[in-house]
This record gives structure tokens, sequence and C-alpha cells, in this order.
């Protein structure tokens, strides 16, 4: 299992950031996950019924995510937090995407809730990870373009490990190498807040949420946070 380090200087510049690492080991995407697909379901069905709605960019949770991408640069309204892009299409369609039981999982609950979730396929992680300011030499295969490179801008924060940038603009989009498939049977989850005080209890309910729908596919999931505090996580 590699260690994921929040870098000084991003722990600086967001002293009440909180990461929530769900791991998995022996997990089974090709089963089937009636509690997951039952998450996405409801999710749908409060939606249509005007019961609930994802949050959207008037909402401090995501307003807070516009705010950290402006200040490293990125315009969040091109270039969206991934809870905020995933809200809006939900409410756009009235539906999710089915990729896949682990993705599905963790989309659930990142809109459920209101956090940005993502997660890697640790199988072809190299190296530890780092969640720091990209220098503008490291490059990016976006997910689903595997002929494409990019080079984040310099002060972008970015996940990277030894190879290469595992997610842009914090959690905009993860890279095609680490995506999770099907067939990923060791898995790290992230989610993630910028108020630890004020939304660190609802981090610490939704981790727990997607550490019970993978928990029946899996032969062992774990929980643990990471933030300026606590700066490296290595379950």
């Amino acid at each position: 299992m590699p260690a994921f380090r929040i870098a000084p200087a991003v722990a600086t510049a967001f002293p009440d950031t909180l990461i929530a690492l769900v791991t998995a080991t022996g997990l089974r995407g090709r089963e089937s996950w009636p509690h997951t697909a039952a998450a996405v379901e409801e999710l749908e069905q409060e939606l249509a019924d005007g019961t609930w709605h994802p949050a959207d960019e008037t909402d401090p949770r995501i307003e807070a995510w516009h705010t950290a991408y402006r200040s490293f640069g990125t315009n969040p309204r091109r270039i969206r937090p991934s809870v905020d892009a995933l809200g809006r299409r939900l409410a756009k369609k009235g539906s999710l995407p089915r990729i896949s039981p682990a993705v599905d999982s963790y989309n659930a609950v990142s809109v459920r809730h209101g956090l940005p979730a993502g997660a890697f396929d640790l199988d072809h992680v190299t190296g530890d990870v780092d969640i720091r300011h990209a220098d503008g030499t490291e490059s990016f295969t976006p997910l689903g373009e595997p002929d494409t490179v990019e080079n984040p801008k310099p002060g972008e924060i970015i996940y990277t490990d030894t190879t290469g940038v595992l997610t842009r603009h914090w959690n905009h989009r993860d890279a095609h190498r680490t995506r999770v498939t099907e067939d990923s049977t060791h898995v790290a989850f992230v989610l993630e807040t910028l108020h630890a005080d004020r939304d660190g209890d609802l981090l610490k309910v939704a981790a727990d949420e997607l550490q019970d729908l993978l928990a029946p596919h899996a032969d062992q999931t774990a929980v643990s946070y990471l933030g300026p505090a606590q700066p490296q996580a290595t379950d």
C-alpha cells in the first residue's frame, strides 16, 4: 500500500483540509452489488420526487472548491470540481452514469453528501502518492483519453505518483492509467473537504457509507484520514 501525503505547502494554503482514504483489497467488481444499485436508484427517485437535490455552486461545500480552484488559477465554471460536475449532470439528466460497481458506489456517496470523491487502482500506482502543487513538468493522461498527454500548470494542485499525475485540478478528473474498472482488486478511494471544522463529521459519515458499500464485495476494507495535522496515511 503506497503512502498518501499532503505537501506542507498545500497544508499551509488549505489548513482545514481533511481527506478520507478508504481502501479495499480483494475487491470483486464482477459480482452483483445490490446495495450500490439501490443507493443510486434511491438518489434518482428522491430527485424525481423533489425531496432531494444535489448541491450546486451556491452550496458552501461546492463554493469552497470554486474558491480553491480560483486560488491556483483554474476557472471552476469551465473546469469543475468532480462533485459539482456530477451533481449538475444528475440534476440535468435525472440519472447517474453506471460505470462499474466500485465507481458507482463512490459516485453515489459523493453526490449524496456534496463531497468530491475519486479512486485509484493501486496495482497501477507507482511509489507513494503526493498531493502537491504542480511544477509544470508533470504529465497527465486523462481518463478515457489514453493517447492524450497534458501538462498541469505550475501551482495547480495535483495527486501524483512517481510516474505521473493521477488527478488534475485537485479533484477534477482522474488519470487513465489508474482508472478503476470491474477487474480492479486493490483500490484506494478518497473523499475530501476543505472545511473539516464544518464538514468533518459529514466526511466521516460519507466514508463509513462508502466502506459499507464496499465491504460485502472485498476481502478487507479500511478507513484512514489525512490533513495538515496528520499529513500522511498508509492504510
